[in-house]
């Protein structure tokens, strides 16, 4: 079956004591688009990510807020940065790696926050159901073209708020030449 694509760049979720450090007490979410996903969006802020090594500036935070604060970042990121932040899931994040995160009000420093995400489909129950994806935790998908491939280990992130997608991070889409909207065929 085929699943369009979205390339996750490098971004941060906020909980709302974040954000008021980071921004100021009185600081809103703005909302610069919407995303496929029900209920999510990008917004206008900006933050930069700091360690010892090095910087990365201009990353942008997704809303809406959530209850715990995460960044997300590439593999290539965490070499720029001298990270080494473990492959997760969004919201698994004990023994991740620290981070800082700098606004234009204030910094937060995490001990731990910091991952890679795994690569996962988000699909709701009916379409588990109805593709015989029942108990059937990961998955392989096709990607055609000049430097397609197969690229394994791909959660199924089930919910019942969710728009059929499959979501790479921006090694994952260069090594396959993908961009926003191309298709994989689940195999």
């Amino acid at each position: 079956m085929k699943v369009s694509i979205g390339v996750s760049n490098r971004h941060v979720h906020l909980t709302l004591k974040h954000l008021q450090i980071l921004f100021g007490e009185d600081y809103k979410l703005e909302k610069r688009n919407d995303l496929n996903q029900p209920g999510q969006f990008a917004t206008n802020s900006l933050v930069t990510l700091k360690t010892d090594k090095d910087e990365i500036n201009n990353v942008r935070v997704l809303g809406p807020l959530r209850e715990y604060t995460q960044v997300e970042i590439s593999k290539t990121d965490a070499y720029k940065l001298g990270l080494n932040p473990p492959i997760r899931n969004s919201g698994d994040l004990k023994d991740s790696s620290p981070i800082t995160i700098i606004g234009p009000k204030g910094c937060v420093k995490l001990k731990e926050g910091c991952i890679i995400a795994t690569r996962h489909i988000h699909i709701l129950p009916s379409q588990v159901k109805a593709y015989n994806l029942e108990g059937i935790e990961k998955v392989n998908v096709k990607i055609n073209g000049e430097k397609g491939g197969i690229i394994t280990n791909v959660y199924l992130k089930v919910s019942d708020e969710s728009y059929f997608e499959m979501h790479l991070d921006t090694d994952d889409a260069n090594a396959h030449l993908v961009k926003n909207g191309d298709i994989g065929e689940i195999l």
